[in-house]
């Protein structure tokens, strides 16, 4: 009976995985999202860029505040080195080195130090997306998470990230995160009560 049982939980566990998959892969943005000049990344990211953002567990509820300083040098106009400073709201922080390149016409790639295999992304118009492994604990394959992110140009120039993060087909969180470039409206993350 124990057999039988195990079996059929692994059947339904592969069908709700595809049924998650097969629902995000029909979860395409309205085309009119992506209209304008092809964002591209590279030029966005050169230079000085920050961000500041919350995380939502799976249930929806934000759970954490997060920032970003991040300083990018290209080379050229299809190669960028960056460095990404990611701070947390319990004072933890990350540093994420970045090498982005163009591969061709409103395409990219990149690898990143804490990032397994490689990342590739398409523009479409102002939007952009791409999909990428993270190693949460390099080394343990078992915490790798996949990040799906779809970055949206706005008006005012800034960019707004949009991620879902999800192991084995299912959402474990989700991070929204406002990126302007230079210094103007910089502001440190505090752990201070009300801010």
């Amino acid at each position: 009976m124990r057999p039988a049982l195990t079996a059929l939980l692994l059947a339904a566990g592969l069908v709700t995985a595809g049924l998650v998959t097969a629902y995000h892969r029909k979860s395409e943005p309205a085309a009119s999202i992506g209209t304008g000049p092809a964002f591209d990344p590279v030029a966005f990211f050169s230079g000085h860029t920050h961000s500041t953002g919350v995380i939502e567990g799976r249930s929806g509820a934000p759970t954490e505040r997060i920032a970003t300083d991040s300083h990018g040098d290209t080379d050229g106009a299809d190669r960028l080195t960056m460095v990404q400073t990611l701070s947390f709201q319990d004072g933890r922080t990350q540093q994420r080195d970045w090498t982005l390149w163009r591969t061709g016409p409103n395409q990219f790639a990149a690898t990143a130090n804490d990032m397994v295999g490689t990342a590739k992304g398409e523009a479409q118009g102002g939007l952009f997306r791409w999909q990428w492994v993270w190693a949460r604990s390099p080394g343990n394959w078992l915490m790798n998470v996949t990040m799906n992110q779809w970055m949206y140009r706005m008006d005012d120039g800034s960019v707004t990230i949009r991620t879902t993060v999800s192991k084995f087909g299912f959402i474990v969180a989700e991070v929204t995160e406002q990126f302007v470039r230079g210094d103007a409206g910089a502001i440190p993350l505090r752990q201070d009560a009300g801010t």
